[in-house]
């Protein structure tokens, strides 16, 4: 030590050109550290403490070591501005000396005068401009993350002279071209990350060279050309291979199953063929495989079995066929099985869910028959339960009514009788229960006091065999939001308590049994939109109560036992836009006035003492005007003509006040003309922003939305509510989606949402037909999930299309990436900001669905 220490102080002491030496360093690195400042747009304020009287440092971001800078951490600062500056700019600004420096051409970006740096992290940021070359200078360099910014050009090759370099993050920018040959040159690079770009061309086999690499990303955006190069058998140190949504096509290579180190494999939403290769059952740490969104043929390889350590299978959406394997259920760690939409036959494991840990279970649109296992939430762990739409029978298992886990139970379109299980709609967590299209019999669950959760937002009973009265305690279901009981042997009254379903849009009772009076308690339910009670056996009077929901656009109590007149108040709710009263024993005038006066006699008919406009002359004593009155003789001939008069003298009229008011809306509007401030460089201006309430060069006032837009209900309503806001909303959405206008671009009479039915067939399949080719890097999930919800709220009955409240939930509940897995605490790490992933974080689930649009399946999400 007293030898070292003499050393230095020599050093200090008779070497004065060497202390000389660093301090020069140490001004250098700040005077590139305050050009680096002077270069950044900076809103947040972030470097305002990179003072140039303080030493550097210490400033945020910077970490010396011997008063050297080598490391730079700016992450999610939200910065902007190119990282190649202007050499002039830079070289005024360093103020360096010739004597000093000896610089020859270009002078490098700041960032480059930091010889000594080895981690480098500006991911989350949004710099822009072509990767700077000088970088590559940086011997010393172990992390470069640059991920989730705007840079572009093709990928530098330039880095491949850093051959230090340990961790390479150039996801999540618009870089393009191919993956350069000279990425397989790193000896000690452990992390390789180039995915959510867009690349093209094939994956390069010198890939396979990289013989220390732990994790590579390469996938979505992306479209390369083949498939994955079977050199890539070679990584035996790789933990996390992960090239989904990327074209791949082909084969997957078996050379696949030497990664012997491999904890995660996601080829999800390609065009991979073929067979699953049993190669991949040596894959003893494997942890989480997805290979759902392909064309895989084939079954279940027998080598599965060896796969002790799988917590997450996904083999959803391909071709496979066969039985699923009993060792499926033996599988001591898993978690997540998703096998929807597929050919699988047979039974369902019998021992799945005996581990214990199952969370996640999604068999649907299969060919499955037998019965459910018993014990599918052993654990308690069990949170969706997903099989609708097979050939399953026997009875719900009595284990799920205990299972305080479960959230979601979608069991539809099956063969499964016996009761609902005590104790399932008491479950604390539960959200949705779908069981509707079976055989169950049995009551309604009468849950007493047992508490409900207060997330349970729906219950579908529909097409079963239940029966029995409804219990009291309908009303604990106070977060309820859809119920549906329809096409049952239910019996008995509506009880009243439904009325404290304070949250209830849509109410489906037909096709039962009901008998007694509507409860008038019915009208408390103010966000009811969706009433069908017909083909009971209701009787009494139709409550005036109804009239107090004021958003209700659908009722119908047709083929029951109904006495009485319709209550004139009803004809006041200004939201119904289809009503059906036929096949009762209704009497008197049908009210003409309000939303009445636009509904047609097959509303009416099947009630022979209902009279009025749509159904003929009243009876002698029945006012054809209203409810009350004597009976009036017919207009005489000269009543009528001075009536027409009349009627033409007010058209008149109208027109030259419409011909007024136009010509002071122009001149109003040329008074207001806008003014767009733009802050960046755009393609379009103000007057095409307003071109696209437009689709004309005036603004329309007379209505709630101009042509394109108007809910077709207003043709025969003259009326808009809140549904037809819907629809309005719905056009916006395609025109996001296709960059087109409304009308005008179709042909005579046809709008856009005729074009976009008439082109996609309403099928998920073809909206890439659709797509507007101004946004090639949009992820085509959130396209799709964008486009089925304006198919949603443009169908051709509003009381189809979901509320505004549903349409946000809806647009809200995209699959959400997967959250950072332990051990990937790296730069820049997260993954998953930019890029398209279809596969979820464990114990979350991905909605099923054919490749058409279900209404009922999204609206239930």
């Amino acid at each position: 030590m007293l030898l070292l220490l003499s050393h230095l102080l020599f050093v200090f002491l008779f070497r004065p050109s060497a202390a000389a030496a660093a301090g020069a360093v140490y001004a250098e690195e700040h005077h590139a550290l305050l050009s680096l400042k002077s270069q950044l747009s900076d809103p947040g304020a972030a470097l305002t403490a990179w003072d140039p009287a303080t030493d550097h440092c210490a400033w945020p971001g910077v970490s010396c070591d011997r008063a050297a800078v080598v490391e730079i951490d700016l992450s999610g600062r939200n910065l902007s501005g190119p990282l190649s500056p202007a050499v002039g700019s830079l070289r005024s600004l360093l103020r360096l000396s010739a004597a000093e420096n000896s610089l020859s051409g270009p002078i490098p970006p700041a960032l480059a005068l930091l010889p000594f740096l080895r981690h480098l992290n500006l991911s989350n940021n949004l710099f822009d401009g072509s990767f700077p070359p000088a970088l590559a200078g940086l011997a010393d360099l172990l992390v470069l993350d640059l991920y989730n910014n705007n840079l572009t050009g093709p990928l530098p090759c330039e880095v491949a002279a850093l051959r230090r370099l340990r961790h390479l993050h150039l996801g999540g920018n618009f870089f393009s071209g191919s993956i350069p040959s000279e990425y397989g040159r790193w000896q000690f690079l452990e992390y390789l990350a180039v995915s959510g770009n867009e690349l093209s061309g094939p994956i390069p086999p010198e890939i396979g060279n990289l013989s220390s690499l732990r994790e590579l990303y390469i996938g979505y955006y992306n479209s390369y050309e083949g498939g994955l190069p079977p050199e890539i058998g070679n990584l035996s140190t790789l933990l996390r291979l992960d090239v989904a949504n990327c074209g791949l096509s082909g084969r997957i290579p078996r050379e696949i199953g030497n990664l012997q180190s491999l904890d995660s494999l996601f080829l999800q939403v390609n065009g991979l063929v073929g067979e699953i290769p049993r190669e991949l059952g040596r894959l003893m740490s494997l942890e989480s495989l997805d290979l759902s969104n392909n064309a895989l043929t084939g079954e279940i390889p027998p080598s599965f079995a060896d796969l002790g350590n799988l917590t997450l299978l996904n083999l959803f959406r391909n071709k496979l066929f066969g039985a699923i394997p009993e060792f499926v259920g033996d599988l001591p760690e898993l978690e997540v099985l998703q096998l929807w939409e597929n050919n699988f036959t047979g039974s369902i494991p019998r021992r799945l869910g005996k581990n214990g840990r199952l969370q996640s279970l999604d068999l649907s649109s299969n060919k499955l028959t037998g019965s459910l296992p018993p014990d599918l939430c052993y654990g308690n762990k069990l949170q969706t339960l997903i099989a609708l739409g097979n050939f399953l029978f026997g009875p719900i298992p009595e284990s799920l009514g205990r299972c305080e886990s479960l959230s979601r139970i979608r069991m539809a379109d099956n063969y499964l009788n016996g009761s609902i299980p005590r104790g399932l709609f008491s479950l604390s967590s539960l959200s949705q229960v779908e069981l509707q299209d079976n055989l169950l019999t049995g009551g309604f669950p009468d849950t007493g006091r047992s508490p409900i959760s207060p997330n349970l937002g729906q219950i579908c009973l529909s097409n079963n065999r239940l029966t029995g009265p409804l219990p009291p305690s309908i009303a604990n279901f106070f977060g309820l939001q859809k119920l549906l009981l329809n096409q049952n042997s239910f019996t008995g009254g509506i009880p009243p308590e439904v009325g404290r379903l304070q949250q209830l849009s849509k109410l489906d009772f037909s096709g039962n049994r009901f008998a007694g009076p509507i409860t008038p308690e019915i009208s408390k339910c103010k966000l009811l939109t969706f009433v069908d009670l017909s083909r009971n056996e209701l009787s009494g009077d139709i409550p005036a109560e109804i009239a107090a929901m004021r958003i209700l656009n659908y009722l119908n109590l047709s083929r029951n036992h109904l006495q009485g007149q319709i209550p004139a108040a009803i004809s006041t709710m200004q939201s119904l836009t289809q009503v059906d009263f036929s096949y009762n024993h209704l009497s008197g005038v049908v009210p003409s006035t309000g939303q009445f006066s636009y509904f047609n006699a097959t509303s009416f008919v099947g009630n022979p003492d209902l009279c009025g406009a749509y159904l003929g002359l009243c009876r002698p004593g029945i006012s054809n005007a209203g409810h009350s009155g004597g009976a009036k003789g017919s207009l005489s001939a000269s009543s009528k003509l001075l009536l027409v008069v009349g009627l033409l003298l007010c058209s008149a009229a109208f027109a030259i006040a419409a011909l007024f008011k136009a010509r002071s809306l122009k001149k109003a509007s040329e008074a207001r003309a806008w003014k767009l401030t733009a802050f960046q460089r755009l393609e379009f201006t103000c007057d095409d922003v307003f071109l696209q309430d437009s689709g004309t060069s005036e603004c329309m006032s007379a209505i709630a939305g101009s042509y394109g837009y108007i809910a077709p209900e207003y043709a025969y309503t003259l009326k808009v509510d809140e549904k037809s806001d819907v629809y309005s909303f719905g056009v916006v959405l395609l025109e996001l989606v296709t960059g087109r206008k409304p009308v005008g671009e179709f042909g005579d009479g046809v709008d856009i949402v005729q074009w976009v039915r008439e082109v996609t067939g309403l099928k998920k399949g073809e909206v890439t037909k659709i797509l507007d080719p101004r946004l090639p890097t949009v992820p085509l999930h959130e396209v799709v999930h964008v486009f089925c919800v304006a198919m949603l709220c443009v169908e051709e009955q509003s009381v189809e299309r979901p509320t505004m409240r549903e349409v946000v939930q809806i647009l809200t509940e995209l699959p959400k990436p997967p959250a950072r897995r332990q051990g990937e605490d790296t730069p820049g790490g997260d993954e998953s900001k930019t890029r398209y992933i279809i596969h979820e974080t464990r114990g979350q689930q991905q909605q099923p669905a054919s490749d058409s649009l279900p209404s009922s399946d999204l609206l239930s999400m």
